[in-house]
């Protein structure tokens, strides 16, 4: 990566500004609705359903009109949001005094991954002509090793320890003098994947200005403009998606909100910005498994430091796989696990649902989901759902 201490400032701007080096390079995916989903979000949930919850015994939220707006990263390229992070960690490098005059392209980047930064890192290096090295555990899915040698990374294997991946990639960097390019914790892979919050924002309010211009054909009164979100729900992993996204909103009135499995302690940043302490290390298999990775540092400091995220929710793993089936079933769109956990919830969290009818005074809210991604097998989804009815 480049130097931390030349990445721009953590704000807005910045974030515009990222999105100005990596457009070129990546897709601006669509923001879609579900009349189903939006329904089915909108409506109390049957008291029979709180049965053994936290929530038993309580008079279910009544949300009023919880409208939800999907940024669909499932389409992006490499089928997931990393591009942006990886794009914008390239473009930073290329502009980084004396990486390309000392031959910094020549001797590549490298990382540790087994999952979708794996690919992004090796799509981003291979359009910009430099070497990617990709470390990656020997119980990798055979797919995800596939998929990343197809974009044109080198693959050097690993055990499946933090240790053992950081131990590998030193050796490569002190081998080839290739660049360290994390998947999270650094400022310029924050800046690239706040792009998506900018592009949900914008998007929104433009399919808002243009319901409230259709409504107003063949009125006198001009089109009433809808202001825009009133919130977004992110997934969370090691942070980095979440808090561009809070950084694309600062300064707005959009509250953003994290969003996590609650299984074997992966809500560890919801954890720790309760407890106002980061928890360093997680360990649990939750099927959202690009959510298992604790917060990092820089992430942190954006979240729960300087508060732009306003709090975090978690959901079980059958709120998740609920959540997956329905996006699969009356979407007709495929989204990975962790994709799924905002969706989860908006639909079965009271706590979130009766904030919104709280807050929103029986009107509801708009509030924009992020699908991170769309990287699962079609063999994982099969064994996901197997033996259900």
């Amino acid at each position: 990566m480049a130097d931390p201490s030349t990445s721009p400032p953590l704000t807005r701007a910045s974030v515009i500004e990222a999105h100005k080096l990596i457009k070129t390079y990546i897709h601006h995916t669509p923001v879609l609705t579900n009349a189903s989903l939006t329904e089915l979000a909108s409506r109390p949930r049957e008291a029979a359903s709180l049965v053994g919850t936290p929530w038993e015994g309580r008079r279910p939220a009544r949300p009023g009109k919880l409208n939800l707006w999907f940024k669909c990263e499932n389409f992006q390229r490499v089928g997931a949001f990393k591009v942006r992070g990886a794009f914008h960690a390239i473009e930073r490098l290329k502009r980084e005094t004396g990486w390309l005059t000392g031959g910094g392209a020549q001797m590549g980047v490298v990382t540790h991954s087994s999952g979708n930064h794996a690919q992004a890192l090796s799509l981003a290096a291979r359009s910009n002509g430099i070497p990617a090295y990709i470390v990656m555990p020997t119980i990798s899915a055979p797919s995800k090793i596939a998929a990343t040698k197809g974009y044109g990374a080198s693959v050097i294997f690993s055990g499946s320890t933090s240790v053992e991946r950081e131990a590998v990639a030193a050796k490569v960097i002190e081998e080839t003098g290739a660049r360290l390019v994390p998947p999270y914790d650094h400022p310029d892979i924050v800046l690239g994947q706040g792009t998506v919050g900018l592009e949900l924002q914008d998007d929104v309010e433009a399919l808002m200005a243009g319901e409230a211009a259709d409504r107003a054909t063949g009125s006198s009164s001009p089109p009433t403009k809808k202001k825009g979100l009133d919130a977004i729900l992110a997934p969370c992993g090691g942070g980095g998606l979440l808090s561009g996204v809070a950084l694309s909103c600062e300064g707005t009135e959009i509250r953003v909100f994290g969003t996590e499995p609650s299984f074997q302690g992966a809500d560890d940043a919801k954890r720790g910005y309760e407890s106002g302490t980061r928890v360093e290390s997680v360990s649990t298999l939750t099927i959202a498994d690009g959510l298992r990775t604790p917060v990092g540092t820089v992430p942190w400091g954006i979240i729960y430091e300087r508060k732009l995220v306003s709090g975090f929710y978690s959901v079980t793993e059958t709120e998740i796989k609920d959540a997956l089936r329905l996006v699969l079933e009356r979407f007709k769109i495929v989204i990975e696990p962790s994709a799924a956990v905002p969706l989860a919830v908006a639909l079965y969290n009271e706590e979130f649902r009766g904030m919104v009818e709280r807050e929103g005074g029986g009107e509801g809210w708009d509030v924009g989901i992020v699908f991170s991604g769309g990287n699962v097998s079609l063999d994982a989804l099969g064994k996901l759902f197997a033996g259900e009815s």
